[in-house]
């Protein structure tokens, strides 16, 4: 293969730009031309791409987002708009596209792929919620820096004797609130997988905590889980324990990313440009007991990703 482009998709996440910067130098360290594709797939389509080089990738490993910018395209969710992907490969001379995001862009990458454009996938969300693989580029930041601006939050929540109800990403997953809750001792951590009472699994719990004199209090939840300004309220009213919540948001998403996310998404970009040089096409790269492997495309997204019952089991048990 003599040609590749690299594009990323979806949600950006911490540790995107160090696996650019894999893919490009491991392609020109292998003789292959690299083809940076800005907005994801809506740049694939319009052509918005330029040829990077060594110095195109310099100074970016340490940089949270991705300096190839990201969309999401509606067009290319068509089979229309596939075609004119496809096309646009064909007309740039492009063989293979590495993607870095995740479970949308992964099927935006079967797709193409089926198109008959090599294809392989990077799994690039802060949500750690892409069933193949143990870790997803930017989990470890998103969670550390959740951490910090709990820890931060404490410092007003213990001097007040309040509590802090705070929210963090995952609509449909809760890695981020189970991993960040245990980090920073949450009394209650709820997350979308497990079905939960608010008056045993919080109320309760606090009234139990505040029996062995504790007076105050941090509650994490993943935003799929209900409201914090209501939950909040709730707690107030039925401990009578001032409460204040707090949304952590888009903040989430950026900042400089961790060692391990680093160390990571160089791994996985380096593994991903050597499948296409290899001509290895529709596959997406995970991690698996700290070995890099890799697995057809069409069974990584028929796979389930379950959380740890034990971690959870650990978590509830050691919170109160």
């Amino acid at each position: 293969m003599k040609t590749i482009g690299v594009l990323t998709s979806g949600g950006d996440a911490p540790g995107m730009n160090a696996a650019v910067r894999a893919v490009v130098r491991t392609g020109l360290e292998n003789d292959m031309r690299v083809v940076g594709i800005y907005n994801g797939y809506e740049g694939l389509m319009s052509g918005d791409v330029a040829e990077m080089n060594l110095r195109s990738v310099s100074n970016i490993v340490q940089r949270g987002g991705t300096v190839l910018r990201t969309a999401r395209s509606m067009e290319f969710m068509t089979d229309r708009g596939q075609e004119k992907a496809a096309d646009m490969c064909h007309r740039l001379g492009i063989e293979g596209v590495v993607v870095i995001g995740g479970d949308g862009s992964f099927r935006g990458a079967q797709a193409l792929s089926r198109k008959g454009i090599n294809c392989v996938g990077i799994p690039g969300t802060i949500d750690n919620d892409i069933s193949c693989t143990d870790l997803t580029i930017g989990f470890d930041t998103a969670v550390n820096t959740v951490m910090q601006m709990v820890d931060m939050v404490r410092d007003t929540t213990e001097s007040h004797s309040r509590c802090s109800v705070i929210e963090v990403m995952g609509r449909k997953a809760g890695y981020i609130a189970l991993y960040s809750g245990i980090a920073v001792g949450a009394t209650s951590i709820l997350i979308p997988e497990f079905e939960y009472d608010f008056d045993i699994d919080v109320v309760e719990r606090m009234k139990k905590t505040i029996s062995t004199g504790k007076q105050h209090f941090i509650i994490i939840f993943a935003e799929g889980c209900g409201d914090a300004t209501e939950m909040a309220r709730q707690i107030e009213r039925e401990t009578g324990v001032e409460s204040r919540a707090t949304i952590l948001g888009h903040v989430q998403r950026g900042g400089s990313p961790t060692v391990n996310d680093r160390v990571l998404a160089s791994r996985m970009g380096n593994y991903a440009t050597r499948l296409l040089r290899d001509d290895c096409s529709s596959r997406v790269v995970a991690i698996k007991n700290d070995t890099i492997v890799d697995y057809d495309i069409e069974e990584a997204l028929q796979m389930e990703k379950e959380i740890d019952i034990d971690i959870y089991r650990m978590a509830h048990e050691i919170s109160i």
